[in-house]
This record gives C-alpha cells, sequence and structure tokens, in this order.
C-alpha cells in the first residue's frame, strides 16, 4: 500500500512538473509578444531561452545523481524548490502577478529584442522552469531507485502527457476564462503543490539505498552507451527541434501570430514523444515511414500553391509532415535508449540536441539566411532520417548515420545560404521581425516597371521607375481608396495637417503630404525604415516628401504610450493604422487599451483609417467593436484596384465627428455599415481570438 502510494507521489509530481512546464510558455510569451511589435520571432525565441534552460536542468539532474551523495542530493533539491516558491511569491507581491511581469518591464526600444528577451525571462521565470525542467529525468532516476523492477520509459510518457495536457489547456481552459494577472497566481499556487511533493520525495530519497540495475531493462546492452550513439541521440533531437521551429516559424509567418498557432506544432511534437516512448506499440516504422513520405509529397504541393490554397489546408499539411517526421526521430530515439542507469546522460544528450536546434534556428540561420531557409535544412534532415529508417541493417552502424545526418546538415546549410544570395531579389534581409525582399517587377495591367518591397509573400509598398510616376501612390494606397481619401478630403488638408503612420513600408502615404503638414511615421523594422528612407534608392517617396516628416523606431503602441506618458498627446488630424495586410498581424494594436490610447492622441476632429485588406483573416467585426464601444463612427470603403498600380483593398474609417464620413468624396465611395452585426466580443489585451475571424 504505501508503495503505491509513493508511487502515486512520483507520478503526481512527474505529471505537474510537466504540466506547468509546458503551460508557463504560452502566458508568459503572450505577455511580452506586444512589447517586441508581435513578431513571430519571440515565440522562437522564447523557445530557445526554455530549450536552453531545460538543458541546464537536465544537467544538473545528471550532476546530482551521478556526482552528489544521495542525502546531499535531496537536500539540495529541496532548496532549491524552496527558492524557488520564495522568489515567486514575493515577485506576485510586488509585480500583483508571479511571473507576469509588469508594464513597467517593456523595453524602451526593440534594439536587442533577443537579449531583452532573455533578460526578462531570466528575471521573471528562470528559476522555477529549472527546478522544473529537471524534475522529470530526477524522478524517474530516483524512481529506479526505489522500484528498480519497473520501466521508466512509461514515466517519459506521462511526463510528456502532462506536457500536453498544459499546452491544449491553455488556449481552452487557461486564456478564454482568465487574465492573464490570475494566469501567473493559478500557475504559481500548482507550483507551490509540486513543490511540495518534490520536498516529501526529497526526504523519502535522502534515506533510500544506492541505485539497483533494473530486472526490466536486464535484455538491454548495459555497458556505457558509445560515444558515436549519444552523437546520434543528439542529431536525433536536434533534428526534432529544428523540425518543430521551423514549421513553428512558417505557419506563424504564413497564417498568424497567436498562440493556438504555437501551441499546435508544439503539440504533436510532444504528442510524438507521447507515443514513441509508451512502448514498442507506438512506434512502427513502416506505417511512419510512409505518413512522411505522403506529407513531404503534399507539402511540396501545397508550397508551390500556398496563395490559392485554403488557411486550414495549409496548417492540415504543416501539421501531418511535422508529426509524421516527428515520430520518425522519436522513434529511433525510443530504439536508441538506455538503461536506467544511463538515463539522465540519455535525457542530457537529448536535451542538447533540443537546445541546438533552437541555437541554429533562432541565432544562426538569421546569420546565414536572408530567407526562412532553415525549413528546407530540417526538411532535408528529416529526409534523411527516413532514408535511414529505409535501410534497417544500415541503421545499426551509430557512428555512420551520425556522419551522414551531418553531412546533410551542412551541405543543405552552405546550399541554401548560397542560394538566397543568388536568389534573384536586388535586396535580402532578415532580422527579428522578418524577411525583407526588394525586386523588380511589372504590376497588372501595365507595362511599367516597378521596385516591389515585400515582407515574406505580403507586398508592403511599390513605386514605379519611370520618374514621370515615381510619386503615384500605388498598391493599397490610391487617391480612392480608404488611405487616399481620409488624407485628401480632411477638412485639414492643405492647412498643415498632422498625421501619424503606423507601418512604414516604402512611405507610399507620403505621396499625399502637402507643405506645412507633419507626418510622424511608427516602424519597428529597421529594414523597412532604411529601405524607405533611399536606401539602395529603390524608393523615394519620403526623399520627394512636402512635409516634415518624422520616423520613430519601435513598436508603435509603445512610443504612444510612451509620448502619453510624458505629456506629449500628438493630436493627430488623421491616424493611419498599417499594420495588418499580412497574416501574421500584431494583435495588440487591435484591442480596446491600444485604441483608449489611439484616442488620446487623436485631434477632436481626428479620424482613424484602417486597412484591414488580409488574405485569410476578417478583422471588420474588431474594429466594428471597438467602434461600437467608443462610439465612434464608423465606414467600409472597398476599393477594385486600378490599371495604376493600384491594388484592391478594404479599408475602415472611423472618426468622433460622423460629419467627417458625410464629406462627400468619403460618402460616395463608403459604406456606413447601418445593417452591420458580429458575434466577435470586443478585443482586449486579456482577450483576443484571431479563429473568430478566418475567412
Amino acid at each position: 500500500m504505501k508503495d503505491n502510494i509513493l508511487r502515486f507521489i512520483f507520478a503526481a509530481s512527474i505529471f505537474l512538473s510537466a504540466f506547468l512546464l509546458f503551460q508557463i510558455q504560452p502566458i508568459i510569451a503572450k505577455v511580452i509578444l506586444p512589447w517586441f511589435g508581435g513578431s513571430p520571432a519571440v515565440w522562437t525565441t522564447v523557445m530557445l531561452f526554455f530549450q536552453v534552460l531545460l538543458t541546464g536542468g537536465y544537467a544538473y539532474a545528471y550532476w546530482l545523481v551521478g556526482r552528489v551523495r544521495i542525502p546531499h542530493q535531496s537536500l539540495t533539491h529541496s532548496l532549491l524548490a524552496v527558492a524557488a516558491v520564495a522568489l515567486s511569491l514575493g515577485l506576485g507581491m510586488l509585480w500583483a502577478s508571479p511571473v507576469t511581469p509588469p508594464a513597467s518591464m517593456k523595453p524602451l526600444e526593440a534594439s536587442s529584442p533577443i537579449s531583452e528577451i532573455f533578460i526578462l525571462l531570466l528575471i521573471t521565470v528562470a528559476l522555477p522552469y529549472f527546478i522544473l525542467a529537471a524534475n522529470g529525468p530526477l524522478m524517474q532516476a530516483w524512481f529506479s531507485r526505489f522500484f528498480p523492477e519497473r520501466s521508466y520509459a512509461r514515466l517519459y510518457a506521462l511526463s510528456n502527457t502532462g506536457s500536453l495536457l498544459g499546452l491544449l489547456t491553455y488556449p481552452t481552459l487557461v486564456e478564454p476564462y482568465q487574465s492573464l494577472k490570475n494566469q501567473g497566481w493559478t500557475w504559481s499556487i500548482g507550483f507551490i503543490v509540486f513543490s511540495l511533493l518534490v520536498i516529501f520525495i526529497s526526504i523519502r530519497n535522502a534515506g533510500s539505498k544506492p541505485p539497483v540495475q533494473s530486472a526490466s531493462e536486464g535484455d538491454l546492452d548495459s555497458s556505457p552507451p558509445a560515444t558515436a550513439t549519444k552523437a546520434l541521440w543528439i542529431a536525433l533531437s536536434a533534428t526534432a527541434s529544428l523540425l518543430l521551429l521551423s514549421t513553428t516559424n512558417q505557419i506563424s509567418q504564413e497564417v498568424a501570430v497567436i498562440p493556438f498557432l504555437w501551441i499546435l506544432p508544439l503539440t504533436l511534437y510532444l504528442l510524438s514523444f507521447i507515443l514513441t516512448f509508451s512502448g514498442d506499440a507506438g512506434y512502427g516504422r513502416r506505417r511512419y515511414l510512409l505518413l512522411f513520405a505522403s506529407s513531404v509529397a503534399l507539402l511540396i504541393y501545397v508550397l508551390f500553391q500556398m496563395k490559392s490554397l485554403h488557411v486550414f489546408v495549409q496548417i492540415f499539411t504543416y501539421c501531418v509532415y511535422l508529426f509524421s517526421a516527428c515520430m520518425l526521430c522519436h522513434g529511433e530515439l525510443y530504439r536508441l535508449r538506455p538503461e536506467a542507469r544511463h538515463l539522465t546522460a540519455f535525457y542530457l544528450m537529448i536535451s542538447i540536441g533540443g537546445a541546438l536546434g533552437g541555437i541554429f534556428a533562432s541565432l544562426i540561420a538569421p546569420l546565414l539566411f536572408n530567407g526562412y531557409w532553415e525549413f528546407v535544412v530540417a526538411l532535408a534532415l528529416a529526409l534523411a532520417v527516413g532514408l535511414r529508417v529505409l535501410q534497417p541493417s544500415r541503421t545499426e552502424n551509430h557512428a555512420e548515420w551520425a556522419r551522414f545526418m551531418l553531412t546533410v546538415f551542412l551541405l543543405f546549410t552552405a546550399s541554401m545560404s548560397l542560394f538566397g544570395r543568388f536568389s534573384g531579389a536586388l535586396f535580402a534581409e532578415r532580422n527579428f521581425f522578418g524577411v525583407i525582399r526588394v525586386g523588380e517587377v511589372v504590376p497588372l495591367n501595365t507595362r511599367e516597371p516597378a521596385y516591389q518591397m515585400s515582407h515574406g509573400t505580403t507586398v508592403h509598398g511599390m513605386q514605379f521607375i519611370n520618374p514621370a510616376l515615381r510619386d503615384l501612390p500605388t498598391t493599397y494606397y490610391a487617391r480612392e481608396g480608404g488611405g487616399g481619401l481620409a488624407l485628401l478630403n480632411h477638412p485639414r488638408h492643405g492647412r498643415g495637417m498632422k498625421v501619424g503612420l503606423f507601418g512604414l513600408g516604402v512611405g507610399t502615404l507620403a505621396a499625399y503630404a502637402q507643405a506645412g503638414d507633419e507626418y510622424r511615421l511608427y516602424e519597428i523594422n529597421p529594414s523597412v525604415i532604411a529601405l524607405a528612407e533611399g536606401k539602395g534608392d529603390y524608393f523615394t517617396y519620403l526623399k520627394h516628401c512636402k512635409a516634415k516628416v518624422t520616423t520613430v523606431f519601435g513598436d508603435a503602441r509603445i512610443s504612444l504610450e510612451r509620448e502619453l506618458a510624458s505629456g506629449k498627446p500628438q493630436n493627430f488630424d488623421v491616424l493611419v493604422l498599417d499594420t495588418f495586410s499580412s497574416d501574421a498581424i500584431p494583435v495588440h494594436l487591435l484591442t480596446r487599451e491600444a485604441f483608449d490610447v489611439y484616442l488620446k492622441h487623436l485631434a477632436p476632429a481626428g479620424m482613424i483609417a484602417v486597412h484591414i485588406s488580409n488574405l485569410h483573416l476578417d478583422l471588420r467585426p474588431v474594429v466594428w467593436q471597438l467602434a461600437k464601444f467608443y462610439g465612434l463612427s464608423i465606414a467600409s470603403v472597398s476599393y477594385p484596384g486600378d490599371a495604376k498600380g493600384g491594388y484592391p483593398t478594404d479599408w475602415l474609417l472611423l472618426a468622433r465627428d460622423p460629419g467627417l464620413l458625410e464629406i462627400p468624396a468619403i460618402r460616395d465611395h463608403a459604406d456606413r455599415m447601418a445593417g452591420y452585426r458580429t458575434t466577435v466580443p470586443l478585443w482586449t489585451d486579456d482577450y483576443s481570438n484571431l479563429f473568430q475571424i478566418l475567412k
């Protein structure tokens, strides 16, 4: 009976630590996402931090079990758990929520986002996460000491089940019903319960005997794993990690930056661990090889037909591909598992591989590639695993297999680096906020060549090369589009108008400026600023602008909040929100709290123009709810495009004064949305749901 209770406490400790380990990731990522412009790289940076810390936790467990006497193991781990609880509660008293940093910690400017994110995470969650990370391998090692006749593999599957539930419950049960502040307190209560379980087990462990070889693992090789085997553990784990991060990046870039689309790939990654480590029946080489081959064929089709396929088809394809590839990697890891006395070394190698995959995706790839070519590198490595699995006899030679993986990695990394340099773009640059390219195009229905800036697959501006057409507003900013109508027909047009603009692009809207106007442009991507201001002489809208132009580097909302705090409301006559045309939209710019800031910067007779053209998302109900909440008049302007470089576009115009939307030139092109209704709730900083507005 006592043994059953102790086994239950071990299982509860492992399950709860894994649950908390993976639930804190979306919580903290959602808090800091708006502070760094809503970039998809925020999630991959957070993932990198946690992977590195996970490796530290596994290394600590490896050291504790292998180098420290049993009583001292218990004392050391108990003291760390107590210190983590004390720190968490102390921060809760200081910040009003233990693991969610306050707004006062927002960066002044996102000039070094990766290091700034790392510092934030170190202060807020590093110690609790470190304890949680070490718990899985440490408890499994202690469990094998207490119950040498029982296998640890099922506890590993239980750990991954806890991780999976921690992820799945966040978007379904936690995020929709709890504020971020309450999420922090709920998580901390769970951490205190976990710490009590750990302290209880540590006390029992202090009086336990040295480990005895597991009978259940006696059929496995008892000799220490060879260096080649360890290298293969690292290679397979790194491949799976790179698959996870590169696929998550791909989805975030092409769909949206929302917690669910971060969680979904990670869920599949963990599910592959659960299935493969649940026993020999969980992984069948033939069926997963077949699934992987089919998913790769479908993936290639989707990559070439991306713009014509529904977003759900794309998400489904990426997910099937990721799951099948991770099943191969983790299935082979399970087949290569050691006996229990080497399991901390096994987990340490797996975590090192995971961290190496994260380091390559987050730190090295942006330096080597001017596109997201790590996705191709990960695909090549997955194919390399598949080829080896297809030849079972060759998987027994671990040294040869590890060398083959390294060769494929180096070959494709070098190839994709060169490919990016000779891809035909006039300019290509990758940074934390994405990939910016400039190319020469001939727009539809014209014969005039133009320079075009794109961010991923989304066009962010275009300017004709012909000097006679250089000042012509193009793409989404034609004269009869919503942005053009707002700027040309505002009562202060030509009388010293003050304009604010979120999202600089190539600076097209500056073509509407008149002498005496003041244009204040907010942009977070330094590459965009450099190009708009004349780098390469591709775009000259700002250079030829007649108004006084001020460019503000950083997240637009944070910049406006800082200006209010310093007593400098801008009093904009027109405020243009032009950051939502790509699929990875910054949600934090469309919340109630964000609009409260905008309205404090808006002149009494001011107008807000929101560009909502988007391939996959219908932002109309979100903006309509904001207009309703703040009592603003609203009108919709749809423009069909033209033969002068003007694209089909959708804009929403909002104003305190309904008369502004009755100006004839605006009224003739606008729909006042009189009968419009929506079930989409008002978005706030604590609540937003992009799935409700998928087209």
